[in-house]
């Protein structure tokens, strides 16, 4: 995939990768600003704000390079080599990405490609959902006795199948975001119910940020219901740990279960 040369005297190809945040146009940082005001082209993803395509020169190319499924013209060594003949051809790149670019978004494989062509690369980091959406819900990763670390996990790995890392991670008290595991949410909250964790606090977060964000807060033996029954979809994250019990929609959840162990 080459492009046709473009008429321009001393080209200097150069690739900015910037992380676009989680959705809202206001979270995208000053010098993403800046740097998208010095494009030559702009090559954006999925769920990138295309509010953000203003701050770019009028006239130059936007590509759209994003995919949510495993689209064949959008594969990942498609997006490389078009970065590396955009650069080459026009001069400065800038990729944005959802998110980070180095948190699930394979930003390190389009900079590998770029500086095997010895074409400079910059990295411009973004609010990762894993760590936004949550905040935006007043849900902390770390809190006193609650948790005292947290982990990001891939809920599926390369071949399609639950990350064993989740595993791991379910055996601890720390704070769990899963990202990418929406699909499989019966699946990984199983998981925890073989960790006896049936009651630990969950919250799954779409499009947060977003204006059509939805949020649904249960328990591990019940959230893969309210998902359906919210109709909840990707891109969504989901987050297990008893931080979520800080989130104001748990507080009937546990008066709840609170009166049944009364009960007996």
């Amino acid at each position: 995939m080459i492009l046709n040369k473009v008429e321009k005297a001393n080209i200097e190809p150069r690739i900015t990768l910037i992380g676009a945040g989680p959705g809202d146009p206001d979270l995208f940082s000053l010098k993403g600003v800046k740097a998208l005001k010095t494009a030559d082209v702009v090559l954006y993803d999925a769920n990138v704000n295309e509010a953000l395509l203003c701050h770019a020169p009028d006239g130059i190319p936007k590509v759209y390079v994003g995919k949510r499924t495993d689209d064949e013209d959008f594969s990942q060594d498609a997006v490389n080599k078009l970065i590396v003949d955009y650069a080459l051809n026009y001069g400065h790149v800038v990729r944005l990405k959802s998110g980070d670019p180095f948190f699930f978004a394979k930003g390190y494989e389009e900079i590998d490609a770029a500086e095997s062509y010895s074409i400079p690369t910059e990295i411009i980091p973004g609010i990762s959902s894993a760590t936004g959406a949550p905040s935006l819900q007043k849900i902390p990763m770390i809190y006193k006795d609650l948790s005292e670390s947290f982990w990001a996990v891939t809920g599926t790995n390369s071949r399609g199948e639950i990350s064993e890392d989740l595993y791991i991670a379910a055996k601890t008290k720390a704070t769990i975001v899963v990202l990418n595991g929406i699909e499989k949410v019966a699946e990984i909250a199983a998981i925890f119910q073989g960790e006896n964790k049936g009651l630990l606090p969950v919250a799954v977060i779409q499009n947060g940020s977003s204006p059509d964000e939805k949020i649904a807060i249960g328990i591990v033996d019940t959230i893969a219901e309210i998902v359906a029954d919210k109709k909840i979809n990707a891109p969504a994250l989901l987050v297990f740990g008893d931080v979520v019990s800080l989130h104001p929609q748990f507080q009937p959840i546990r008066d709840f279960y609170e009166v049944i162990a009364n009960e007996y």
